[in-house]
């Protein structure tokens, strides 16, 4: 399901999750409170990518509880 409160997202990244460790940052920290979505598809070519700190392609959670 895409609503908040159904998928997982890391606490230190933001990137949504669906195993047991965060591909991107090798952490086991989610929550399931967040709000809203941004999709990144080139980091190295994305002024959103930079603004965030995103560095690998992915879906992240804008804001994380």
């Amino acid at each position: 399901k895409n609503m908040p409160g159904y998928q997982k997202v890391c606490k230190n990244c933001k990137r949504f999750v669906t195993g047991s460790v965060c591909p991107a940052c090798n952490l086991a920290e989610f929550s399931r409170s967040w709000k809203g979505v941004v999709y990144i598809i080139d980091p190295n070519d994305s002024e959103i990518a930079k603004i965030l700190n995103i560095k690998s392609p992915g879906r992240y959670a804008l804001w994380v509880k």
